[in-house]
């Protein structure tokens, strides 16, 4: 029941998200959370895992609670209902409809789907950001001193490399030395 359960929630998952990644993660964690598979603050730790490694989110997200569930058949099974969605609505629109962009009613359900993707990107970027710095509810706020100081040296880096280079860090040497600050940070941190 697990296998059936996994694949229709990431599915649906797969099917009702617009806007890549970070327009899906609300969905997720809805999910993911109401089912018990991850606590919140497991979720936005693993977001933060799955930023820094290859793939997109979704699929990394569903990969690895399936494993959870249902081992290797139950990421398998949770992966496969994350990607078919697309899948088949591109070869939908591929095969079909070959003058698709041109569609008034398609222009009109972009128009209308935009709003919501910016939205749920903009949500989804400022609830990552609140729950870094220490965010738990609104009447809690615990300040994660660390994560401050990473990501004021991180910016300090960035900003600085791109005055002195004059170009921008790619993302790649971001991950890198951000993952290097967090080992020396709370290395230091643990000193103290």
């Amino acid at each position: 029941m697990i296998y059936l359960t996994l694949f229709l929630e990431f599915f649906k998952i797969g099917l009702f998200c617009f806007g890549g990644a970070f327009g899906m993660l609300p969905l997720i964690e809805e999910t993911v959370v109401s089912y018990g598979w991850l606590t919140e603050a497991e979720f936005y730790n693993f977001v933060g895992v799955c930023e820094s490694t290859p793939g997109p989110i979704a699929v990394n997200v569903a990969t690895y609670i399936g494993s959870l569930q249902g081992g290797f058949l139950g990421s398998l099974c949770a992966t496969l209902g994350t990607v078919l969605p697309s899948f088949l609505i591109i070869l939908l629109i591929a095969s079909v409809l070959k003058n698709f962009t041109e569609n008034k009613f398609f222009k009109g359900f972009i128009k209308g789907v935009q709003p919501v993707v910016i939205a749920l990107i903009l949500s989804t970027g400022a609830t990552l950001l609140a729950k870094a710095f220490g965010y738990v509810s609104l009447q809690e706020f615990q300040v994660d001193w660390i994560c401050v100081v990473i990501f004021a040296l991180l910016c300090g880096i960035y900003f600085g490399a791109k005055k002195l280079f004059k170009k921008k860090l790619s993302a790649v040497w971001l991950i890198l030395i951000s993952c290097s600050l967090g080992i020396g940070v709370c290395s230091l941190a643990s000193i103290l």
